[in-house]
């Protein structure tokens, strides 16, 4: 199946990615194609816009942990699925270990597949649900699998310093619930457009949450 999008949208918002870089990114495509051919983990209609949905959407964290001056050390991946956004953002931050974790086994299976195939020293995977999980990283990141509440209150534990979360709409409702739920002040979670370095029309209703440190460790 042709791709709608290739690795030259990537690159149009990453110029200064090394060859090493890109020939990874390059790699992505292919890799999802043949995989999700025998074990689907993108649904068939989605695949075809591998770049722009999968790949590009995980990236607005790698240009929010830049904007915010953020290097982390370790994050964790909840609900990985295929391995969004965690694969995409190993590639580009390979001085971060990245745990990639999914309850469903065959997600898990493709995910450590493709981590091989392009040689991600700085991944690893867990079939488990998050809620047994034991060993926290710094930040959580994650693409809208529930409500913000829901989710925090169930892989809240594994954060160290926060919660990076792809959602979009309005999300007042679910901001203020998981502030009650965390007991913390709303103002202290962060909201932000990913549409501001983006520009394709996918973008405009889509953001990205930041919940600072959940609990004291």
């Amino acid at each position: 199946m042709p791709l709608h999008y290739t690795e030259e949208l990537i690159f149009k918002y990453f110029p200064e990615l090394d060859e090493k870089t890109r020939e990874a990114v390059k790699a992505l495509g292919p890799l999802y194609i043949e995989w999700n051919s025998r074990i689907n983990v993108i649904s068939r209609k989605d695949i075809d816009s591998l770049y722009l949905h999968h790949v590009l959407h995980s990236l607005a964290i790698y240009k929010w942990l830049r904007q915010k001056d953020i290097r982390p050390t370790s994050i964790i991946d909840v609900g990985t699925g295929g391995g969004f956004p965690g694969i995409p953002l190993s590639i580009l931050l390979p001085e971060t270990s990245f745990t990639l974790c999914d309850s469903i086994a065959k997600k898990i299976k493709v995910v450590g597949a493709v981590a091989e195939a392009l040689g991600l020293t700085n991944v690893s995977t867990i079939w488990s649900r998050s809620e047994t999980v034991k060993e926290p990283s710094e930040y959580i990141v994650s693409r809208g699998v529930s409500r913000l509440d829901e989710f925090a209150s169930m892989a809240g534990h594994l954060a160290t310093k926060g919660i990076i979360y792809l959602k979009g709409g309005d999300l007042k409702e679910e901001i203020e619930k998981c502030a009650a739920t965390l007991e913390i002040a709303p103002s202290s979670i962060e909201t932000c457009s990913i549409s501001q370095w983006f520009e394709e029309d996918f973008f405009s209703e889509k953001g990205i949450v930041y919940i600072p440190v959940l609990q004291k460790r």
